[in-house]
């Protein structure tokens, strides 16, 4: 009788030894104060007190990416998804007033293939350097039967920490406050299932040109990755100026913002007041997509919203576009009754088209 190994049963020990020695450095690349330890123990260690934590209280988060991982594994390009991963988790941390300290990735696959998954984590790796977070373990699960082709999926957690007398939101919000609205790099990582099906409806293909975005192919247009606003919007608020901040994810504007605001206030926004990037317009209109369905299910433009007092709100503008944002001042909040709602003012016909 021939005796079985573990590789006939699809699973390649050595495949994914090879992989965590291509981990390794991207892994030290990422280190931060606090990080103690390598890869390759049963559990990542760190030290929030080298860290320079004197009252902290621990902010945890835990995400996806969602079905964007269709179009990379359709496209084959691997590189950018990574960062969405972190993205993702991280921007989760910093609207609590947290800054994200580690990382740690799963990625589940049906055959490991070494060369994607190291294209993977090197996305995330990027995305912990941009973030600030040390990338301090994870785990490769390679799950024949489990997973066809080349399908993986991923999933991501992390770990911040705030001072205790500095989480966010304040408690000093009210009618007169502004709100300033940091530009998307795109789709981000919501709203993709609504998007295949869009381009389940035309003729465009993965290696197309975008209709909305010239000199990109359609993969490349909508495989740009999550921003990360971790260290703008830290800055912002270790100078004093932040009250709220709220990451627009699957929900929206309507169903994000009102979660950082409190009872008895509406979030009146001018959609005049944004840029809205051309992919928007393009599946609205290629979607037969209405206006509040848009803005229910993608950030419309609009990846983190802030609050800010009135009399800080140029000075809250100057300091994040001296950091790199694209800054729009897209309305105030308003007195209103019971829930904390959202009011978007000046759609108009055709918007978002």
């Amino acid at each position: 009788m021939t005796s079985l190994t573990y590789r006939d049963a699809g699973v390649d020990i050595e495949a994914g030894d090879a992989l965590v020695e291509v981990i390794k450095p991207l892994a030290r690349s990422t280190d931060r104060a606090g990080t103690m330890g390598g890869l390759g123990g049963f559990g990542a260690l760190f030290d929030l007190k080298a860290a320079g934590f004197r009252d902290p209280v621990l902010v945890s988060s835990t995400d996806g990416v969602g079905t964007k991982l269709k179009l990379a594994i359709d496209s084959g390009i691997h590189g950018f998804v990574g960062q969405d991963l972190v993205a993702m988790c991280v921007n989760d941390l910093v609207v609590q007033g947290a800054e994200p300290l580690f990382f740690l990735d799963y990625f589940a696959t049906g055959k490991l293939e070494v060369a994607q998954a190291a294209a993977v984590v090197g996305g995330i790796a990027e995305g912990c350097r941009i973030a600030g977070c040390a990338l301090v373990g994870g785990e490769t699960a390679e799950m024949p039967g489990l997973y066809k082709g080349g399908d993986y999926d991923l999933a991501g957690f992390t770990v911040g920490a705030a001072e205790r007398d500095a989480l966010l939101p304040r408690a000093d919000m009210g009618p007169g406050d502004v709100l300033l609205g940091l530009a998307s790099s795109g789709v981000h990582s919501n709203g993709f299932s609504l998007v295949r099906r869009i381009l389940e409806g035309t003729n465009l293909t993965m290696d197309a040109p975008a209709p909305f975005a010239p000199g990109r192919t359609v993969a490349e247009a909508l495989l740009v990755p999550t921003r990360i606003y971790v260290k703008p919007v830290l800055a912002l608020h270790r100078a004093g100026m932040l009250k709220a901040a709220a990451h627009i994810t699957g929900g929206g504007l309507p169903g994000n913002l009102p979660r950082v605001l409190p009872d008895g206030v509406v979030a009146a926004l001018d959609a005049r007041a944004w840029t809205l990037p051309p992919v928007f317009g393009w599946l609205a209109r290629t979607g037969n997509v209405a206006a509040e369905e848009m803005l229910r299910v993608f950030n419309c433009g609009l990846g983190m919203v802030l609050v800010v007092a009135e009399d800080q709100a140029a000075a809250a503008q100057a300091q994040l576009e001296a950091d790199g944002e694209t800054v729009f001042r897209i309305g105030t909040l308003e007195a209103g009754e019971g829930k904390a709602g959202v009011r978007i003012d000046h759609l108009g016909a055709g918007w978002p088209g």
